[in-house]
């Protein structure tokens, strides 16, 4: 058994920013099933959010209903009020911290444009904001070296959760297949998000909702799994994300006949409508034959007019993704993008300082946080905006670590039965390995991506849920009879793929259920046969129980409302 004061799983930027804040006062690891700078947090590229100095009129209080509207009155207020507020704070830190960012004329943190934003407020670094906020806060955390130790490549099998305490979890060593128990006084989930489940999709291959379940079955509740967000620009067939930056610096969306549609469905924001609205817009423009040739199964992201200069500078990742992936030059042609599933408004409940909740009724856990994507804290509600997940990541990261760092100077050692949970996780990986093997690992996840983004995709309606809800059970009976080819030990990626399909299958379902239950269009969940958001009985969050048998209960808890009521959502 190895035994560290704090444990946290996931190296992304909000795993990083709770370390740093315990490093060097308290025996720390971090533990990640990539290496930390391949992390999923580098991948974002528009910007992160803040109400600077910079920018005539805009304050804190704007950024909070921009939120709070964007979130479709779903979010918590009083959590969007910290996150907004502690915004500024942030950046300049980060900026200290050796964090570069773009840059005025005037030596001040550049700001840009970002969809349902008021003001410029996105600060970036080109369109690598994710990449260098990440890459500084792992040196930082390095350079504090001593109590911090990483484990890369290892991953979680299961959480122990006993008597409401967290003590610890199982995880296997990648490399070599070894199963260890780590003991710890608190844990923290930094494990990202669940887009994988998707066929068109901008998450990274690591993005299996693996946290998420290992607290799910531990006995956590999942808060809102149905809010899935489809971002509009997706380059074409891959799913490869193309920042809101691009729109963000005055990028066109063109449909078939070149026309720039937006105008139709946010005429005040246009290109730079909240990404619920831009993707339901885009889809409605395929839908009804106005897509681009050859089968006006797309529209087009125009920045010819932006000019090569522009585009080099403020937009080189874009620019290389298009040529690199599809062979199609920014500069000179407009790009094929489309609705590509994106960020997770759900998953592990928690409070303002990241502990995790229990039930509906307030009850936590003790010795358990979580931040980041995984998390639902919920600052995003119904749909999250551009720039706000990196200040999430670091706020709401920075928080965890205060409050851990308290918590764990507080609390004694929970014993941790080491033998009973090893076999309780080899029991688990023997079950996959050892079965009747007539089932295609591949064959199931593709059936599940697919029926993932064509029935529960941008738009939705019962009859399609129904058909998933019942496509994802014959796939949950399929999955028991999956045929894993490695027997072997080290780095037997075919046993971890299929211990990530078992989490895909089962969130899935939570997400079909939630949709299902939900009978109102809110945010990212827009409902064909419900088009209207029904305040007086759905303005409230989904909380899914697991139950003994493998099911699942839903139950629900109230929106926190502070100072902005409800009000028809227009741009």
């Amino acid at each position: 058994m190895l035994s560290h004061d704090v444990l946290i799983v996931g190296s992304g930027l909000a795993g990083l920013r709770a370390a740093y804040e315990v490093v060097g006062h308290l025996d720390v690891a971090v533990m990640t099933k990539v290496y930390p700078s391949r992390s999923h947090s580098g991948a974002a590229q528009g910007g992160v959010a803040a109400a600077l100095a910079n920018v005539d009129g805009d304050s804190i209080e704007a950024h909070t209903y921009d939120t709070v509207k964007g979130a479709d009155f779903l979010g918590d207020q009083d959590s969007i009020e910290i996150l907004c507020g502690d915004a500024p704070r942030t950046i300049i830190e980060m900026e200290h911290l050796g964090c570069a960012f773009s840059r005025t004329s005037e030596n001040k943190i550049a700001q840009r444009a970002f969809g349902g934003h008021s003001f410029n407020r996105a600060c970036y670094s080109a369109d690598r904001t994710g990449h260098a906020l990440l890459h500084t806060l792992f040196e930082q955390s390095m350079k504090l070296g001593g109590s911090l130790q990483v484990y890369s490549e290892w991953y979680v099998v299961r959480l122990v959760i006993e008597d409401g305490i967290c003590r610890g979890v199982v995880a296997m060593d990648i490399k070599t297949g070894r199963l260890e128990t780590f003991h710890a006084k608190t844990v923290m989930f930094g494990t990202g998000g669940y887009g994988r489940a998707f066929k068109i999709t901008s998450n990274a291959y690591a993005n299996t909702g693996d946290g998420i379940v290992a607290a799910y079955r531990a006995g956590v509740p999942l808060q809102d799994m149905e809010f899935v967000q489809y971002h509009p620009t997706g380059l074409y067939q891959h799913g490869i994300l193309l920042s809101e930056a691009a729109r963000g610096e005055g990028g066109y969306l063109l449909n078939g006949d070149e026309e720039r549609f937006m105008q139709k469905y946010a005429p005040s924001k246009m290109e730079l409508g909240p990404r619920d609205i831009v993707s339901r817009s885009e889809q409605t423009e395929i839908n009804e034959g106005r897509g681009a040739w050859p089968k006006k199964d797309y529209v087009l992201l125009d920045l010819r007019h932006l000019g090569k200069d522009k585009i080099m500078e403020k937009l080189p990742q874009i620019y290389h993704l298009a040529k690199d992936f599809i062979g199609v030059d920014a500069i000179t042609d407009p790009v094929p993008i489309q609705p590509t599933a994106h960020y997770s408004m759900g998953g592990i409940p928690t409070d303002n300082d990241c502990q995790v909740y229990l039930d509906e009724n307030g009850a936590r856990i003790t010795g358990f946080f979580a931040a980041g994507e995984c998390a639902c804290v919920s600052v995003h509600g119904a749909n999250r905006l551009g720039t706000n997940s990196l200040l999430e990541a670091l706020v709401f990261g920075r928080r965890a670590g205060k409050k851990m760092l308290e918590a764990t100077r507080e609390t004694d050692w929970s014993p941790l039965n080491e033998k009973a949970e090893l076999a309780a996780a080899r029991l688990e990986i023997d079950e996959l390995v050892h079965t009747k093997a007539t089932e295609s690992l591949a064959d199931i996840r593709e059936e599940l991506k697919t029926t993932m983004t064509n029935q529960v995709g941008v738009y939705r309606n019962g009859d399609d849920m129904e058909s998933a809800a019942e496509k994802i059970t014959e796939l949950q009976d399929r999955f028991t009879r999956v045929k894993v080819s490695d027997k072997g030990k080290n780095f037997n990626t075919n046993l971890i793929e299929t211990l990530e399909l078992s989490h895909m299958l089962e969130y899935s379902e939570l997400i079909v259920a939630g949709a299902l239950a939900r009978k109102e269009s809110r945010g990212a969940h827009s409902r064909t046969d419900y088009p209207k958001r029904d305040d007086e009985n759905w303005m409230r969050h989904t909380m899914a129980f697991r139950q003994e048998d493998g099911g699942y209960e839903l139950r629900y808890k109230p929106v926190k409302i502070t100072r902005y009521q409800p009000e028809e959502r227009k741009y």
